[in-house]
């Protein structure tokens, strides 16, 4: 056994997986990019804050090297309640492993799933993730507009430290691509996928302001029908069709949102940046790009709601703003609402425009530069959405199904599960 802070933890090679009373969910996520400038590390610890959506009783955490050019190798891993600043929760540290050792080595483009560990996590807690990288290694992999301080040790493991001496402090997270809890079989997730405006851009850093942010606080609130996790992959300048900051939306839409652990469904805000970028994308191809998403998402099982886009007027004009791409804004926008290609359609553009002006941002939901929302603005459009979206129509579908009568013995169907969820 392993002593911590006085308490006996199990080493997380003993960790199961999931019972049958419960599975993994991804609580929080952050889309890995190709990093621009390279963090160069030289045996330092980077300690990295999240707050989680829904809690449970273990955790385990996903690093990626997706964009490194040879193998990164971790020395050591933490995971434990963040306390303040670049502090850890006293006695909450909880060494990772990787397929039972401390260390691991993750191949270019591969991603490292930890092994589990107990430890108690609240519902909208915050965690710190620490990552110590040995010898010299370039952070190749980044999330560039993290929104949340991320600490730098100077050189030296301390990743199991409660303090962590800080050399440098970012924005950008490093490796760390999810967080998973072993919730209730009855838990799932929703992924928001999309660009600056769902990572949260021009929103307060280090207060969880984003949409996703406030959608995961008012499912929290709601009471009954299961936890519901909700995960960000949004990467700020992220196109439908053409890669700019990060892949493009339909490359990473494998790796971002359909391998996500309980993942039921998925939120798309995306096309404002193929309208605004030069490329000569037509609202046409934005459409196409559209139902890719979604006969990809369905397929894998999961119900997909379109978000309309929101204005942009004013936001560079001549250069990103156009009044022909306010035109094609209203095509795809037009289509999103009455195609019915979409499960369902949030409203993201009704919900912060301004009525005496459509085009625009309303004044008090403007974060100041005519595309971004504030922290009210996104506060908006989150509370937008219908929460009965998200209720959990599988118990009910498998109760009517198990009644059906049998086309061949005219008896009631045996019961279809266990099913995936």
């Amino acid at each position: 056994m392993l002593a911590i802070a006085g308490m006996a933890v199990a080493p997380a090679t003993l960790a199961n997986g999931g019972t049958k009373d419960s599975h993994w969910v991804g609580t929080w996520s952050a889309s890995p990019q190709a990093a621009s400038s390279p963090l160069e590390l030289k045996g330092q610890t980077i300690r990295q804050i999240v707050r989680v959506s829904i809690g449970g009783k273990r955790v385990r955490v996903r690093l990626s090297n997706a964009f490194g050019a040879g193998p990164l190798v971790i020395g050591a891993a933490h995971v434990g309640l963040h306390g303040t600043g670049a502090d850890v929760a006293a006695g909450s540290h909880r060494m990772l492993a990787f397929s039972g050792s401390p260390s691991t080595k993750i191949p270019p483009g591969a991603v490292a799933v930890s092994d589990p560990v107990s430890l108690r996590v609240p519902d909208l807690g915050d965690l710190a993730v620490s990552i110590y990288v040995p010898g010299s290694q370039v952070a190749a992999t980044e999330h560039s507009v993290g929104l949340q301080t991320t600490y730098v040790s100077a050189e030296g493991d301390f990743s199991g430290a409660d303090s962590l001496p800080t050399a440098t402090t970012t924005q950008s997270l490093y490796f760390l691509t999810g967080v998973e809890v072993d919730a209730a079989s009855s838990s799932r997730a929703i992924v928001t996928l999309g660009d600056s405006i769902t990572e949260g851009n021009r929103s307060t850093a280090d207060a969880n302001k984003r949409w996703p942010d406030r959608l995961a606080e008012r499912l929290h609130a709601q009471k009954g029908g299961g936890k519901v996790a909700v995960l960000n992959a949004g990467i700020s300048g992220n196109r439908l069709l053409h890669d700019k900051d990060g892949s493009n939306a339909l490359a990473r839409l494998d790796r971002d949102v359909l391998v996500q652990s309980g993942a039921r469904y998925l939120i798309v805000l995306l096309g404002i940046n193929d309208i605004g970028f030069p490329g000569a994308v037509t609202a046409e191809q934005i459409i196409a790009g559209h139902r890719q998403i979604i006969v990809r998402a369905h397929a894998m099982g999961l119900k997909v709601y379109g978000g309309t886009l929101t204005p942009f007027q004013a936001f560079m004009p001549g250069l990103y703003y156009t009044d022909v791409g306010e035109a094609q804004r209203q095509v795809v926008n037009q289509w999103i609402r009455t195609s019915r290609a979409y499960d369902a359609v949030i409203d993201f553009d009704k919900a912060i425009r301004d009525p005496s002006n459509p085009s625009r941002i309303l004044p008090a939901f403007d974060s100041g530069d005519n595309l971004h929302p504030n922290d009210a603005g996104y506060k908006a459009m989150a509370d937008a959405i219908n929460l009965s979206l998200f209720r959990d129509q599988i118990s009910a579908t498998r109760a009517v199904a198990a009644k059906r009568p049998s086309a061949q013995t005219g008896k009631p169907k045996p019961a279809l599960c266990p099913c995936p969820p």
